[in-house]
C-alpha cells in the first residue's frame, strides 16, 4: 500500500490524488508498507546499479511508463589524498555529478516524470536555481511531453541554462530570486494544469532517496557513520535520511548514518533555525551566494531537513564563499573530481566541524557532490588561474614553467 501523508498534521491523501501540500500547507510524503516489500541483497546483486535497481522500494505503478536516461550507478570514491590532507582516515565522495544531466536531481526525475505520465500530464514545470530546470528538460524531452521552466534572471549559470535552452523547454526568466520563481509557477500549477516537479512534489523525492541505498550498497551494507551534504530546498537531505530509514526497516542494514547539512552563509535559514533549537526557519529575503545551487533562502522542505538532522542526532553548519572555493579547488586538485561550487561546500563544512571538533576523525564519513563542474564554468574563469599565452618557442615556455 502506498499513500501520501502530511508531515505537519498527519493528514493521509490516496495516492491518485494530484497534490503538492496539505490542506493545511505541509509539506507531503510518501508512505510505503514496507511490510509488504520483499527484497534481499542477493537479488540486488543481480542487477545493475542505477535508481531501478531498487525497483520495489519506488512507488511506481506502471512500468510502462517509465521514463529512464540510466540514472543513478554514480562512483563513491575512497578520498585517501583528501583524506590525509584533512586528517580523516575513512572519507569517501559520492559523485553525483556523474548522473546524466550531471546532478542528482536525474535520481528525482526519472520517478517524477514517470509520475507526471501516470497522472496524465502533458505539461510540467520548474522553479529552479539551475539544475533541476537541466534535469527536468532532459527527462520531458525523453518522454516527448513539453516543459516550462522558471528561472531568476541573470542569477543561473550558464552550463545549467544552456542545457534547459537544449532540450527545448521553454525558459522564462524571472525579476526576483528563486523563491520568487517557485511562487509563480506553484500559482501557474493550478492554473494552466502543469505539473509541478519541484522538490515540493513528493514522488520527486523517492528517487531521491536512492542515493541512500547506493551508498549502502558500495559500502556492502554496512552504512558510514555520517553523511555529509549541501542544503539547499532541503528535499536531497530528507530524501537520503528516508532512505537510510527504510533500508533498516527491510533490514537491509543495522544501523543508521548522522546527517550533516552544509548551507553557505549567505543563505543559511535552516543552519540558523538547526542551532536556535528551533522547528521551521525564519526565510533569508535576498540569499546570496557564490554556490548559485543552494542559494535559496526559503526551502519549502525545511521541516524534512530539521527533521532529519533531529532524528539523525545531526549537525548543521554554513560556510563562507571563500570556504567553498578552496574546498572546490581541494576536491579537483587531490582527487580529480570536479565539481561546481555549491557541491563542494559538503567538504567546506566537514573540513570547518573537523576543525571544530564537532566530528571525531575517525568516523567513516561520506560527502556528497551534486553537480558536476562545468554546471558552473564562469566560476572557474573566474576565480582560479588563468591560461598563461606564450610565443612557441622552448626558451618562452622554460620561462613560465615553475613546478
Amino acid at each position: 500500500m502506498i499513500q501520501l501523508r502530511c508531515i505537519k498534521c498527519n493528514k493521509k491523501y490516496p495516492p491518485e490524488k494530484r497534490i503538492y501540500t496539505c490542506q493545511c500547507s505541509g509539506v507531503l510524503e510518501v508512505e510505503i508498507d514496507l511490510g509488504e516489500v520483499s527484497i534481499d541483497k542477493d537479488r540486488l546483486r543481480r542487477r545493475k546499479f542505477g535508481v531501478w535497481r531498487y525497483r520495489e522500494l519506488l512507488p511506481i505503478n506502471k512500468e510502462s511508463k517509465i521514463i529512464t536516461l540510466g540514472e543513478g550507478g554514480t562512483p563513491l570514491y575512497k578520498a585517501e589524498t583528501l583524506g590525509r590532507k584533512i586528517g580523516v582516515k575513512n572519507l569517501y565522495i559520492k559523485n553525483e555529478g556523474a548522473n546524466p544531466t550531471g546532478s542528482f536531481k536525474d535520481r528525482g526525475m526519472t520517478i517524477g516524470v514517470t509520475k507526471a505520465l501516470e497522472f496524465g500530464a502533458t505539461i510540467v514545470g520548474c522553479a529552479s536555481t539551475g539544475n533541476t530546470s537541466a534535469s527536468l528538460a532532459a527527462y520531458a524531452a525523453k518522454a516527448q511531453i513539453k516543459c516550462l521552466v522558471l528561472l531568476p534572471s541573470g542569477k543561473i549559470a550558464l552550463g545549467k541554462l544552456a542545457q534547459a535552452i537544449l532540450h527545448g523547454a521553454k525558459v522564462i526568466g524571472i525579476k526576483g530570486n528563486f523563491d520568487t520563481a517557485l511562487k509563480l509557477v506553484r500559482e501557474a500549477s493550478e492554473e494552466l494544469n502543469i505539473y509541478l516537479l519541484n522538490s515540493i512534489n513528493p514522488w520527486r523525492l523517492e528517487g531521491q532517496k536512492t542515493e541512500a541505498f547506493e551508498i549502502a550498497d558500495q559500502l556492502d551494507f554496512q552504512p558510514p557513520d555520517r553523511v555529509v551534504l549541501p542544503v539547499g530546498n532541503c528535499g536531497n537531505i530528507s530524501a537520503i535520511w528516508k532512505g537510510f530509514k527504510e533500508l533498516k526497516i527491510v533490514g537491509l542494514i543495522d544501523s543508521l548514518p548522522i546527517m550533516t547539512g552544509i548551507q553557505a552563509k549567505g543563505a543559511s535559514p535552516v543552519v540558523k533555525a538547526f542551532k536556535q533549537g528551533r522547528e521551521d526557519i525564519t526565510p533569508v529575503e535576498k540569499p546570496e551566494t557564490i554556490a548559485s545551487a543552494i542559494r535559496i533562502g526559503a526551502p519549502v522542505n525545511a521541516l524534512k531537513a530539521l527533521r532529519a538532522l533531529k532524528e539523525s542526532g545531526g549537525i548543521a553548519e554554513s560556510v563562507s564563499d571563500d570556504e567553498i572555493l578552496n574546498a572546490q579547488k581541494m576536491i579537483a586538485c587531490l582527487e580529480g573530481i570536479g565539481v561546481e561550487p555549491a557541491s563542494a561546500s559538503s567538504i567546506a563544512g566537514l573540513i570547518k566541524l573537523l576543525e571544530a571538533g564537532e566530528i571525531d576523525r575517525d568516523e567513516r564519513i561520506v560527502c556528497i557532490t551534486t553537480g558536476h563542474a562545468l554546471k558552473d564554468p564562469e566560476i572557474i574563469f573566474k576565480e582560479y588561474e588563468r591560461p598563461i599565452e606564450i610565443e612557441p618557442r622552448l626558451d618562452k615556455l622554460k620561462e613560465v614553467i615553475k613546478w
